[in-house]
């Protein structure tokens, strides 16, 4: 199977849910020179796959792989729980988005999380955020927090998996943010 995908040179893992940190998943796109970025909580399925490196990671590390920057800021969720006062994704974690710098476009993917403070330190010119609600903002939580982020391109995400959300949502953020927005093809 490995033969169809190509490798890649960096792969993150945001945090140790499966549908973020999948050994088969992970396992298809890398070499022996592939590097993975990811959170100590997943180092017994990140530290299985084949690769040249696995960086653990947790908010406020950098790193430069291949001249290419990588900071790690926290993902987590404010309002959105499991059951009364547990969370989806706590901050206790230490779960991560990561700003990629490349060629001096800012990306900032914000991994699973909500709209929370920290947000109102990232500069960034590309953010992809997520809309479907339940583990991560609602569509109106991500048109706010994109308005704090002030990027010149957003990108809906974390919808359409089967598992939470549809394409009304990411349409619904497009319509409420005062920037140009890629909406994925799925």
């Amino acid at each position: 199977m490995k033969g169809i995908f190509t490798p890649v040179d960096v792969i993150i893992s945001t945090h140790q849910h499966g549908d973020h940190c999948s050994f088969e998943d992970i396992s298809k796109f890398t070499s022996s020179e592939t590097e993975i970025i990811g959170i100590p909580l997943a180092k017994d399925v990140l530290e299985r796959v084949k690769c040249k490196k696995v960086n653990l990671v947790q908010p406020g590390d950098e790193i430069i792989i291949n001249e290419i920057k990588f900071e790690m800021v926290p993902a987590y969720n404010i309002n959105k729980f499991r059951s009364p006062g547990v969370p989806f994704h706590p901050k206790s974690d230490k779960h991560i988005g990561v700003i990629i710098t490349l060629e001096g476009t800012r990306i900032y993917h914000t991994g699973d999380s909500d709209h929370i403070p920290e947000m109102s330190e990232i500069k960034t010119d590309v953010a992809l955020i997520p809309v479907s609600g339940t583990y991560v903002m609602t569509a109106k939580e991500a048109i706010e927090a994109a308005k704090v982020l002030s990027p010149k391109l957003a990108i809906p995400m974390h919808w359409g998996s089967g598992v939470v959300g549809d394409e009304s949502m990411a349409k619904e953020f497009a319509k409420g943010v005062n920037c140009p927005v890629k909406i994925p093809e799925k």
